[in-house]
């Protein structure tokens, strides 16, 4: 199943099932209908939709607008060995190949698939990453991974929007990501359920192509399936001594190659440059579409006193 999130006619969202290139909209939100079971959700908006309308004639929201929780790991090697390398520093901490390593992110900043992506306060070197994100359907508390598994209602990509230049900085204090992290997140188009990619799956992830571009010009990316740490071990790590909720966001990380900090270092190049406004970035993920954002200006950083 695939399904969506969208501004109906009189500016409310409604959730849908997308089949055929057109959406059967329901009443209520797309964390209700996950909630209350998507299948169920799929046989009334099939047999009885509140209304059903052309994909090219709706604005696509973020699938989960408002989220419980966001949390974003780091889960593909090659972005961890460039971005280290990028920073100036020698070799990748060694906890990270012995369990997954997150941080949370900000669910009130959450963008949908074509909506415009203010630069962050005081950042003069703005960066996209190249992601897929899980979302919980079930919730549970201290999971393993096989049930880990079992609790995920579907995925959609995910960039999270980075100031480089603010991340770099306040990472010295020894907390964080925070500031360099918190002012937006793009999520869509849609919420493909697992047993959609599972023709695709290869290894820990799937084989399916993960890309970047930048007004038009590929930048890179990589494979699905090249995660070193799967979904399952991520969200059965995220679940230890707490509990996960339905509607939760997990973001993978960035594929390798997938974010100008990897291709350029942290002080950026004339071939890879930071985004400016006016740039158009797209993240296309195969089985699940694509997204883009148009950057703007954003706020100024106000002083602190």
């Amino acid at each position: 199943m695939r399904w969506v999130t969208y501004r109906a006619a009189d500016g409310t969202e409604r959730p849908g099932l997308l089949q055929d290139g057109r959406v059967h909209g329901l009443d209520g939100t797309l964390l209700g209908l996950i909630e209350s079971g998507l299948a169920a959700a799929a046989e009334r908006a099939a047999a009885d939709p509140v209304e059903v309308v052309g994909l090219a004639d709706v604005r696509l929201c973020a699938p989960i607008p408002r989220p419980p929780s966001v949390r974003d790991f780091l889960s593909f090697e090659e972005h961890l060995r460039n971005a280290v390398r990028a920073l100036g520093r020698s070799a990748p901490p060694p906890v990270w190949f012995e369990q997954p390593v997150f941080y949370f992110s900000n669910p009130a900043a959450i963008l949908g698939p074509d909506e415009e992506v203010p630069i962050s306060p005081g950042c003069e070197a703005f960066d996209y990453e190249v992601e897929v994100a899980a979302v919980v359907g079930r919730a549970g508390s201290d999971l393993t991974p096989a049930e880990a598994e079992e609790h995920i209602a579907g995925y959609t990509i995910f960039c999270d929007w980075s100031a480089r230049d603010v991340q770099q900085r306040e990472s010295t204090v020894g907390l964080g990501p925070a500031k360099g992290k918190d002012g937006a997140t793009s999520i869509g188009p849609v919420l493909v359920t697992p047993d959609e990619l599972e023709p695709h799956r290869d290894g820990k992830g799937y084989r399916l192509a993960m890309r970047g571009s930048v007004n038009g010009r590929d930048l890179g990316g990589g494979s699905w399936a090249d995660i070193h740490w799967s979904f399952g071990q991520m969200l059965a790590y995220a679940s230890r001594g707490t509990r996960l909720q339905p509607g939760d966001v997990i973001g993978s990380g960035t594929v390798g190659t997938g974010c100008l900090l990897e291709l350029s270092g942290l002080h950026g190049s004339e071939r890879y440059p930071w985004l400016q406004p006016g740039d158009v970035v797209t993240i296309e993920v195969e089985q699940l579409g694509a997204l883009s954002g148009r950057i703007v200006p954003g706020p100024r950083a106000l002083p602190l006193s």
